[in-house]
């Protein structure tokens, strides 16, 4: 009985292990990124600034609107703030919002980073992590690219240069 029992065990954790692996391979080889496509609405959000006020995508309906999610644990991330602060100023007057979502990091940690690299544009914080599962983020920096209809643009994941960030910008103005 007790040999039974332990081929039993065996093969429940070759099965185990085989079924995890074969999840594994296709959450990595899958075509569908989660991510949402071009051409198509941005889903709705609702996260607190800073400041513990509430900011909503609805609130910039009829601007162009570049969506970033970033992390202070994320170098790549952190690299190319500056140049998506540089290019807020560049086109605030034409009323472009860059809208910087991080992922679930305490309010101070956030605060102080923020306030290390200069940044002026709006950063939210998305403590519960809904937004992120809604817009399929695997990795960041995952950046969004929204037309002034609500309707994405482009999205790119990784760093960007600021000539790639410049010109996705330059394309939702013009939309």
């Amino acid at each position: 009985m007790g040999k039974n029992r332990k081929k039993v065990q065996v093969v429940v954790l070759l099965l185990a292990l085989l079924l995890g692996g074969y999840a594994i391979v296709q959450s990595f080889t899958s075509n569908d990124s989660g991510l949402v496509k071009e051409g198509q609405q941005v889903p709705e959000f609702r996260l607190a600034n800073l400041q513990g006020e509430p900011v909503a995508l609805e609130d910039y309906v009829g601007k162009p609107v570049v969506i970033n999610f970033w992390g202070t644990f994320c170098e790549p991330c952190i690299r190319e703030m500056p140049s998506f602060e540089r290019q807020h100023e560049q086109w605030k007057d034409q009323g472009v919002e860059i809208l910087a979502i991080n992922l679930s990091e305490d309010t101070l940690t956030v605060s102080n980073y923020v306030k290390k690299l200069g940044v002026t544009y709006t950063i939210l914080r998305d403590v519960n992590r809904k937004t992120e599962k809604r817009y399929g983020i695997r990795s960041y920096p995952t950046t969004f690219f929204v037309n002034r209809d609500g309707t994405l643009s482009s999205v790119f994941v990784g760093e960007m240069k600021e000539s790639q960030i410049e010109e996705r910008i330059s394309k939702i103005v013009q939309q």
